[in-house]
């Protein structure tokens, strides 16, 4: 499990560190001189433990806030500015702690105090702990600091529904069965991973973005939006315990997938053009 955990991971920098290679007509060639990059075809490696080395560090209440003012006219710095320095996230651990701990302390009214009262925070709290968590991982490693935690909060929330909304249309459109088998499930899963995609076209597209690290945020926020409200939307179905399986769970699924899509349509479409569907079949990049 460890193992496979670690391959996907490498998997996904992987094709962020590709994206950055091939937006390198996108930077100032000072940037990608500092970036290091003197071959298109040269492999870029990846070191988890260099990128999470600030995890475990000590870090102030400003480095905290620095995060987050970014993303406005006076604050997103040029591209002659963006930092050249390795990426290191680590406020995402922070939030992760605070989530975790909260779910524990619910579970302990829950189960201690016998409170039932709590149970609609639990779902919530439960839902909301590893896409969140994810969520600003992806928001710390976007090195262009051109997306505002406020429009990083409304693709999350406006982007999460909206997929879910593009789902529930596809099935109604589509003769798809929804009952359990190894057939629905594959079926299930092309036709989400597809409504995610047409929703992170859309907010590409109207927010322009350009960079693979924006590709990337965007699908991340709308993957995470759809795995807390899909989470939470199953409890009333399955009961109370599908929160303790599908929380830590998430890990692997909407979040990341959707930021996986977010770098692809990245990368298939014309630079500051959007993305459109002659892209699907026109660039090879894409696929």
């Amino acid at each position: 499990m460890k193992s496979s955990l670690q391959n996907l991971h490498r998997n996904i920098f992987s094709l962020v560190w590709t994206g950055v290679r091939r937006n390198y007509d996108n930077l100032d060639d000072n940037i990608a001189k500092h970036l290091g990059e003197t071959d298109a075809n040269h492999p870029v490696e990846i070191h988890l433990s260099r990128m999470f080395s600030e995890v475990f560090k000590r870090h102030s209440r400003d480095e905290a806030d620095r995060l987050f003012i970014v993303g406005t006219k006076s604050t997103t710095p040029s591209l002659q500015k963006v930092s050249s320095r390795p990426v290191t996230p680590w406020f995402f651990s922070r939030v992760f702690l605070v989530l975790a701990v909260s779910f524990v302390m619910l579970m302990a009214l829950l189960f201690v105090f016998k409170s039932n009262k709590v149970i609609p925070g639990l779902i919530f709290i439960g839902s909301l702990t590893v896409p969140l968590s994810l969520l600003m991982m992806f928001f710390e490693i976007n090195v262009y600091q051109n997306i505002s935690i406020r429009q990083t909060m409304v693709i999350f929330l406006v982007g999460g529904i909206l997929s879910l909304i593009v789902t529930m249309t596809f099935y109604m459109i589509l003769p798809i069965r929804t009952e359990i088998s190894i057939e629905s499930a594959l079926i299930v899963g092309i036709v989400e991973e597809l409504a995610k995609c047409v929703v992170i076209i859309l907010f590409i597209n109207s927010y322009k973005a350009n960079y693979i690290f924006n590709g990337v945020l965007i699908g991340a926020c709308i993957g995470a939006g759809f795995s807390v409200f899909e989470s939470s939307g199953y409890v009333s179905e399955y009961g109370l315990a599908t929160i303790f399986t599908r929380s830590f769970q998430a890990i692997g699924t909407h979040t990341i997938w959707a930021a996986i899509i977010g770098g692809a349509v990245i990368l298939g479409k014309a630079r500051k053009k959007p993305f459109t569907a002659k892209d699907f079949v026109t660039k090879p990049k894409f696929y």
